[in-house]
């Protein structure tokens, strides 16, 4: 392509996007959707917001640590710098083969996010991202780099300037701006400077060697010791401030031989599997995590059953509760907090709202009982997939220095969903049954993200990753350290890939060597609808591996049930009413005592329906002290039974149903007996109920058709409750309908504001609507419609939003005018009233 053939270079980041194509607009955008929220009127709009300060800090902290270089090198260059400039600043004298190669990959992806704009002979840094990163004394630069000659001698007075080009062997020149020109053509010239500091005394260039890779500052004292005042004298040393000198930028990147930062890392760090396992072990090791997180969920709520802790008036659990808890689960406080925070992040647990707040669970908590195992569990590991609450946080302290208190405020972290999903997507990328060494997936992150490690001093980001590590393998995402084929599956991810043939590990504690391509496509989040169908899919690959719940017991005589395996859900519900757990393990011992007997007698059970019971579920016979035992504890219950009717008591022993109705506290009940066994009452059954139990009898609520009703006695439920929303990380990413939506009303609004006007229209200054008359408005659509001309309009609709379109009219009646409407691209109808202006454009108007 000649000269000639060859389009203008842009001069300025709105013509260089407007010279975008809809793939590549939509691509900055999906990147940066903070450009679109709210859409911009035009590509001018669109190129403004994407320098603002706030935009521009966020897409850099998006940026990985090779392209954070890439921006960072082109920050100490020239503006504009041309792509061999910059090749220099990255790969030095001796260009690495690794350096050469990433650099015009790092390059397309800052023009990319709108952070470069240029051919590759004009590069120039977004003047915002140049601010922000280049070198200053208030915020020095990660190059180490300081500022160069002619910034440094910005307040030098002429006769000083001229003492150091003499000193440094340079011709005197008659003004100061030759003199700083020819001093950084010397600095920049490598033979020349290579012949200064070859005669420069040993320990001046050890001062040199000291600031070379920064910081460039060091102090002087008003008499500088001879090794400073040689160097002061040639200008490789210039003042700052009293007692301050710095290394100029020249002098720095000539002793680093060209290079901007120390070691240019252009290649991510590899993921090491620091140990590898059968996958059928892996996924049988995460199974039985999955498991027994449903039983550590189901015994907090178990244990919360009856009204959990109160709510603190700052919001969260006390300390002391969150202990209490952590010795009913038998787990430390930090597992403790994770299990409460996960349970609220799925919504099972919620404030009860009343006057005197305690936590308890929700409605949906009996819903998720009733589910099979393994869409339990994908439930719960959806939602902390997504929770950006954090629960690693907590018993740590906020900005105001308080504690931060589980289920309480300020554990949102925003980042944690996509830490967690890359730190699995990692382990993705590992052969199957491979462990990371988790040194290595920090190590990763860092290089992804590194602004977000390297500006905080706690690092919160490498903290997400661990937690992220530890809190899969207590879910059952990961066994053993590597991903299971339920976490795989949860992540969209495909099959893993195979070992290298020379990888073949022989044990558990091999090492694997995992060879990773630089650019790798990275698995990207899952949209709602997607991550369910995953969900699903993990859960059916659990489903098998869980282990089949067991319809009965081990009754041995010294009181004691042993059920070997998990209980199906009617016979657990019960044993847990009717005896206490005393161990836990490979298999749950639980003990008879007379209060747990009681407690089922209390929940509605006849001693002839636990006798029935125990029958039919134990797999040896029912020991004698133990059929003593309940015999015993219910000799001295009633035997009553209230049930809808109005509300009824039936008793089989009428001499009992003869005391309540001679029982003066009974009054209020409104008794009367219908029948030997059984007295109507005006009290509700929920009513009645109460009443006899502060009668001191202990009768159980029926169904209509006559059975014992199995609830729990004093089950304490929240009313209905949603799940915590997840703080967002910024304006999410546009789906493909709100994009093109997006991209037609930009193009739109930037074809109005740039569309060619004809000389003798009427000026308007930049975004401004056109100004004309009704009468030459109506004239003009009318002059249009017979030349099928386009005409640029201004428009104000009915709420009073102005805009600038470009139409062509077809017919004008009635008040209105019916066009094509080039920037919405069909055809639509505008009353004349709400034109504020019209004019024609120019013949070659595209």
């Amino acid at each position: 392509m000649s000269t000639e053939d060859r389009p203008p270079a842009p001069r300025s980041l709105a013509e260089a996007l407007r010279a975008r194509g809809d793939a590549a607009l939509g691509a900055l955008l999906r990147s940066r959707p903070d450009l679109i929220t709210p859409v911009p009127t035009d590509l001018t709009q669109l190129a403004t917001r994407a320098g603002t300060r706030a935009s521009v800090a966020r897409a850099l902290e998006r940026l990985d640590r090779f392209a954070l270089q890439t921006a960072e090198a082109l920050a100490v260059a020239a503006d504009p710098a041309t792509y061999g400039e910059l090749l220099g600043l990255m790969a030095g004298d001796d260009p690495h083969p690794a350096v050469v190669a990433a650099l015009p990959h790092a390059v397309d992806l800052l023009r990319e996010q709108a952070l470069v704009w240029g051919a590759d002979d004009r590069l120039r840094l977004v003047r915002t991202a140049r601010e922000l990163l280049a070198p200053s004394p208030q915020h020095p630069s990660p190059t180490g780099l300081g500022p160069t000659v002619q910034e440094a001698t910005a307040g030098m007075s002429p006769g000083r300037i001229q003492e150091i080009v003499t000193a440094a062997g340079l011709a005197s020149t008659h003004d100061s701006v030759s003199a700083v020109t020819a001093l950084a053509g010397l600095f920049t010239d490598r033979a020349r400077m290579a012949a200064l500091l070859a005669d420069a005394p040993a320990d001046s260039l050890d001062v040199l060697e000291r600031l070379v890779w920064g910081p460039p500052y060091g102090q002087v004292t008003a008499d500088p010791a001879p090794r400073l005042r040689w160097l002061l004298d040639r200008g490789l040393l210039l003042p700052t401030a009293p007692g301050t000198v710095v290394l100029p930028r020249e002098v720095a990147l000539h002793l680093r031989r060209g290079l901007a930062h120390r070691a240019p890392e252009p290649v991510p760090p590899v993921v090491e599997a620091a140990a590898v396992h059968r996958p059928q072990v892996v996924d049988s090791a995460a199974a039985g995590q999955a498991y027994t997180a449903l039983a550590t969920v189901e015994e907090l709520l178990k244990d919360w059953d009856e009204g959990g802790p109160a709510v603190l008036r700052a919001g969260g659990l006390s300390v002391r509760d969150l202990k209490r808890t952590a010795v009913a689960l038998d787990v430390p406080e930090p597992a403790a907090a994770f299990w409460v925070e996960l349970a609220y992040a799925a919504g099972l647990i919620a404030s009860d709202g009343e006057a005197d707040e305690r936590y308890a669970a929700t409605p949906a908590y009996d819903e998720w009982l009733e589910q099979p195992p393994a869409e339990r569990w994908s439930r719960l590991v959806t939602a902390w997939l997504a929770a950006t609450r954090t629960a690693g946080l907590v018993g740590g302290r906020d900005a105001k220095d308080r504690t931060l208190s589980a289920l309480g405020p300020g554990l949102d972290r925003s980042a944690a969903p996509e830490v967690r999903h890359r730190v699995l997507a990692l382990l993705a990328g590992l052969p199957e049954g491979a462990a990371p060494a988790a040194g290595s997936v920090l190590a990763r992150l860092r290089w992804e993200r590194p602004l977000r490690g390297d500006r905080r001093e706690d690092d919160l980001r490498g903290r997400l990753a661990e937690w992220a590590l530890s809190e899969a393998e207590l879910l059952g995402v990961t066994g053993r350290g590597a991903l299971s084929a339920q976490g795989r599956a949860l992540l969209g991810a495909p099959a893993a890939p195979a070992p290298a043939p020379e990888a073949e590990p022989s044990g558990p504690g091999d090492k694997l060597p995992v060879h990773h391509h630089h650019r790798t496509a990275p698995l990207a989040p899952l949209s709602p609808a997607e991550q369910a169908v995953a969900s699903a899919a993990a859960a059916r690959l659990l489903a098998p591996l869980l282990p089949e719940p067991l319809d009965h017991v081990l009754l041995q005589a010294d009181l004691t049930a042993v059920a070997p395996g998990p209980l199906r859900r009617p016979l657990a519900d019960m044993l847990g009413v009717l005896a206490d757990v005393e161990s836990k393990g490979g298999a749950t011992v639980y003990r008879f005592t007379p209060g747990s007997v009681r407690r089922a007698l209390d929940a509605g059970q006849a001693a002839s329906d636990l006798h029935a019971f125990l029958a039919a579920h134990s797999r040896t016979p029912v020991p004698q002290p133990l059929a003593y035992l309940i015999d015993d504890v219910a000799r001295r219950h009633g035997h009553l039974r209230v049930g809808a009717a109005s509300a009824y008591v039936r008793c089989d022993d009428d001499a009992v149903l003869s005391e309540i109705l001679a029982d003066k506290r009974a009054a209020g009940l409104g008794l009367r007996r219908l029948a030997p066994t059984v007295l109507a009452a005006q009290a509700d059954p929920a009513g009645l109920l109460e009443g006899l139990r502060a009668m001191g009898f202990a009768p159980a609520a029926e169904s209509a058709e006559g059975d014992v009703l199995i609830t729990r006695a004093l089950a304490h439920r929240t009313p209905p409750r949603t799940a915590p929303e997840p703080v967002p990380d910024g304006p999410p990413v546009p789906d493909d309908t709100l994009l093109a939506a997006a991209l037609r009303a930009i193009r739109a609004g930037d074809l109005a504001s740039t569309a060619p006007r004809k000389p003798g229209a009427a000026p308007a200054a930049q975004g401004e609507l056109p100004r004309t008359g009704a009468a030459e408005t109506l004239a003009t659509m009318q002059a249009a419609v017979l030349t099928g001309e386009a005409l640029w309009i201004g428009y104000v609709n009915a709420e009073g939003a102005a805009s600038q379109r470009v139409i062509a009219p077809v017919r004008v009646e009635g008040g209105f005018v019916t066009a094509y409407d080039h920037t919405a691209d069909e055809v639509r109808t505008y009353p004349l009233h709400r034109i504020t202006g019209v004019a024609e454009l120019a013949d070659d108007a595209g």
